[in-house]
């Protein structure tokens, strides 16, 4: 089968793609038009939580779509109460409004921390977020983000999110005012690089907002849902957050976010949030599918030993090759490159025969590894020796 040309033109142009196309998946594994098999241990950024077409997510699109497909938020659906059921009994959180996309839990939340301060603190709107941080692709999402240059692609920006460094609280602490309204960060900045918040950085948030009244919110779209070997990654620090965000993981492939209050902060009127999609029983059935996977007995033990097993081979890449060393929580890593060819090895990685290797690099000197959550130690190592090959290609 060849590539199809006039297929790629029809599609607009929002980034560079080589000219391949995955027809199928299972698992860890992708294949293309040609035939060729590719390890992918970026899985969609972090979305396939349980591999390509888990046999889970399968049969629950299948079961449900028999049934029912979408009566319309404006009327209940089992799935997304058994879903709720289940995230406000494993979370501190006691409300859940279910999102087709992270940007859009984002969003809502943003929404929801802005009402709040209406009703609570005399109209402040103010969050504070991080330098280098990501909350996605809306007006108010890349405003809130501090990843550099977002906040004049698109001008003017949405107003109300002062900047601080991550892991300095008196930086934070300079930045509240009267309309500051809440703190919002991600656990670990995935986007960046894959920089966690230090425990005492969360715990230290969580006193600040505590003492000035204000809420605390944990962007988790890439971070929840077993990612960092833990549910949610917020339990790592100990903490209690008033608002959590969920994506990726959760929905196992499919388009499935999650925004999650407290119940003291749940103070959306009739109206004010929505979505034609929104927390529809199809999508809401493969999130029950994914949750019940993610919770079974020991899978999250397993999420942790592949971690560690994945941390010492980048380490002893690192050591071989003179790189910096390798960060992370549970499986998201990063190894840090000693130079600026990170999208060199990528190339490298995909390009190799017989078996190609799927690779992401946010930095020029940084690689950036989200495999699935029930990737096998064979297919860790694996990925060590594709990704030592790709090196030896590009520096050799």
């Amino acid at each position: 089968m060849g590539f199809d040309e006039a297929g790629a033109k029809a599609l607009m142009e929002i980034t560079s793609r080589p000219d391949l196309v995955f027809m199928r998946g299972e698992g860890s594994w992708l294949e293309d038009h040609n035939g060729k098999r590719y390890l992918d241990f970026v899985q969609g950024w972090a979305v396939n939580s349980l591999g390509h077409c888990p046999p889970e997510v399968v049969r629950a699109l299948t079961d449900q779509a028999q049934r029912l497909i979408n009566p319309s938020p404006a009327f209940y659906n089992q799935p997304a109460m058994d879903l709720a059921r289940r995230l406000t009994g494993a979370s501190c959180f006691d409300r859940v409004f279910f999102a087709n996309s992270g940007a859009e839990a984002n969003e809502g939340a943003i929404k929801l921390a802005r009402k709040w301060g209406q009703l609570h603190r005399n109209g402040a709107y103010k969050i504070i977020t991080f330098q280098h941080s990501f909350h996605g692709r809306t007006l108010a999402t890349m405003s809130a983000s501090g990843k550099a240059g977002w906040d004049t692609i698109f001008a003017p920006q949405v107003d109300g999110f002062p900047k601080a460094p991550l892991n300095d609280l008196d930086a934070v602490a300079a930045l509240i005012d009267d309309q500051t309204v809440a703190i919002m960060l991600e656990p670990v900045q995935g986007e960046a690089g894959v920089i966690p918040a230090s425990t005492e950085f969360m715990q230290g948030l969580r006193e600040l907002t505590d003492k000035h009244g204000l809420l605390l919110i944990v962007d988790e779209v890439q971070t929840g849902m077993g990612r960092t070997g833990t549910l949610f990654g917020y339990q790592h620090s100990g903490i209690t957050p008033d608002i959590m965000t969920l994506g990726k993981g959760i929905g196992g492939g499919v388009p499935l976010a999650a925004l999650c209050a407290r119940e003291e902060v749940s103070c959306f009127a009739h109206g004010d949030q929505g979505g034609t999609y929104n927390g529809n029983p199809v999508i809401s059935a493969v999130g029950v599918a994914v949750f019940d996977a993610l919770t079974a007995p020991g899978f999250l033990d397993a999420v942790n030993s592949r971690g560690r097993q994945l941390a010492d081979g980048l380490n002893r890449l690192s050591e071989k090759w003179g790189m910096n060393g390798e960060r992370g929580v549970g499986l998201l890593r990063a190894l840090k490159l000693d130079q600026t060819d990170g999208a060199a090895i990528v190339q490298a990685a995909m390009a190799l025969q017989p078996e190609g290797l799927l690779l992401n690099s946010p930095r020029p000197d940084l690689l950036r590894f989200m495999p699935a959550l029930n990737v096998t130690a064979a297919e860790v190592d694996h990925m060590l020796l594709l990704l030592d090959t790709a090196i030896q290609t590009v520096r050799s």
